[in-house]
């Protein structure tokens, strides 16, 4: 009961992951457009092929900020650019200014067009969740309620939200959210279908075990009473999986008596059955072999799929990025492969570590090997601290742009300057690094924000979930980083994996 507790919530978890991976891609996208219309919706949708793995969810949508003074003007925005009716609904009794309307979904459907136009700001379980993420800056799940699609007000669901920002005069703007609906039966369903002990029951609950939270369920062949609980967060929402044996208590006369004539009979057979039970020994052991194989190939093969999807999706921001800061061919190919080499090399500390965690200290020595031995100075000073395979991408890519940036302007640009990194655990999952350069050409202040500039405070800041500070003094540039320190348990699942396989 345990395994399959451990294996459903596994399953949930992965697929909560994706959707969160996606919706964070989104994010970033969204976050560096002037506004987000139909066609980079349609764009985003198909470049990272969203709708050939919903893996468990209703899909994707776009839900923009509106003003209530603004409603007029942009539902016909939303009917010239879609050639439909558009029109906002609220919630009986909703009141405020502000309006988060579903604007565009993916796939668009007969069921799913039911939500366009419907203001998921004025339920109040949305708005909780959207309240949290605006303030986290992180993908957030809300608690059970009925999609705006769904007809049955007993089918259960839930919803995870990414919020866009936007930089405006008064600071960070709230621009609209990207956002994923889920059937909460579809969601259970889709982690049962890898589940070798289906005549188990298995109960998902937003939070506690009680009915009035009960999502889904898949009813057991025969009831038993005995229970396993698992607990698992999917985009920061603390959920329960229940599992219940399918085995009674205890046998019926009728069974009771099948037995007594069952163990006459075998009593009979023990000396035929002697010899049959070596060749069925080995038989079922292959058999349990090769099952055991194709699931863990099978395993690998659907993580190798997210991992790629978020190295894919990140390199379309920064495609994205790279294309706005420049009009010259050249200069876009150079500074585009050098950061893909930078990803690249990063990545092969990875797949060292079997896509494990990664000394920080082994992502730094290899993004700045190139510059190291030269006439100018490289200094690292901090403790042994291991990282998550994103945070650890996300970390090299800024240390390829300071690193750069240097050679280009700063101290590895003459003989004579020196660069420090230093780095120290602000708290148990937090550390903070600290890159400095001294002796190099003084920095002009009055330059402009350059694309590594504007790639380190936007995209690499946006995936460690932390601010970057950045500054260029005069005597030489400095930046604080703050990277998360994950736990381990995030990656027993492949540990387990490679057991099995030995």
């Amino acid at each position: 009961m345990r395994e399959v507790a451990q294996s459903v919530a596994s399953a949930l978890d992965r697929r909560g992951n994706t959707s969160a991976a996606y919706l964070r891609a989104g994010a970033a996208l969204f976050s560096i457009t002037q506004e987000v219309n139909l066609d980079l919706f349609r764009r985003f949708s198909s470049e990272l092929r969203l709708d050939a793995a919903y893996r468990g969810s209703e899909g994707y949508g776009w839900a923009a900020a509106v003003n209530r003074a603004e409603i007029a003007q942009f539902e016909q925005e939303m009917q010239q650019e879609s050639g439909m009716p558009f029109e906002i609904r609220r919630e009986p009794g909703a009141s405020g200014d502000l309006l988060v309307p579903v604007t565009f979904l993916k796939p668009i459907t007969e069921r799913s067009r039911r939500a366009l136009g419907f203001d998921l700001y004025s339920e109040p379980v949305r708005r909780a969740a959207m309240d949290e993420a605006r303030r986290m800056v992180r993908p957030t799940a809300t608690g059970k309620l009925v999609l705006a699609q769904e007809e049955d007000a007993d089918a259960a669901g839930f919803l995870i939200f990414m919020p866009v920002f936007k930089s405006g005069e008064a600071g960070r703007v709230l621009k609209g959210f990207v956002y994923s609906p889920f059937d909460a039966q579809y969601f259970l369903n889709s982690a049962m279908e890898i589940s070798t002990q289906r005549q188990m029951g298995v109960r998902l609950y937003d939070g506690a075990a009680r009915p009035e939270n009960l999502l889904a369920e898949h009813r057991p062949q025969v009831s038993s009473g005995e229970m396993v609980s698992q607990e698992i967060r999917i985009a920061n929402r603390p959920l329960l999986i229940q599992i219940e044996s399918a085995r009674g208590a205890a046998l019926s006369p009728l069974s009771m008596a099948t037995l007594l004539f069952g163990l006459a009979v075998a009593s009979l057979l023990m000396l035929l059955a002697r010899l049959l039970t070596r060749q069925a020994i080995e038989d079922e052991a292959s058999l349990a072999f090769f099952e055991e194989q194709n699931s863990i190939r099978n395993s690998l093969t659907r993580e190798l799929n997210h991992r790629v999807k978020n190295t894919l999706a990140s390199i379309l921001s920064i495609i994205a990025l790279t294309r706005r800061r420049t009009d010259d061919l050249d200069e876009f190919a150079d500074g585009l492969e050098g950061r893909i080499r930078a990803l690249s090399a990063t990545h092969d500390l990875l797949t060292q570590s079997d896509w494990g965690t990664t000394p920080m200290r082994a992502v730094i020595e290899t993004e700045l090997a190139p510059y190291d031995g030269g006439e100018t100075e490289i200094r690292m000073e901090g403790p042994e601290i291991d990282l998550a395979p994103n945070d650890a991408l996300s970390l090299g890519l800024a240390i390829h742009e300071l690193a750069t940036n240097a050679a280009k302007y700063g101290a590895l640009s003459q003989p004579g300057g020196a660069i420090t990194i230093s780095w120290h655990n602000e708290s148990e999952e937090l550390v903070q690094l600290y890159w400095q350069e001294r002796g190099g050409p003084p920095v002009s202040q009055e330059r402009k924000a350059g694309f590594g500039t504007q790639l380190i405070q936007k995209i690499v800041a946006h995936e460690l979930k932390h601010p970057v500070e950045l500054n260029f003094d005069h005597d030489g540039v400095s930046c604080l980083l703050r990277v998360p320190v994950r736990r381990r348990s995030a990656f027993q699942i492949r540990e387990r994996l490679e057991r099995l396989a030995d």
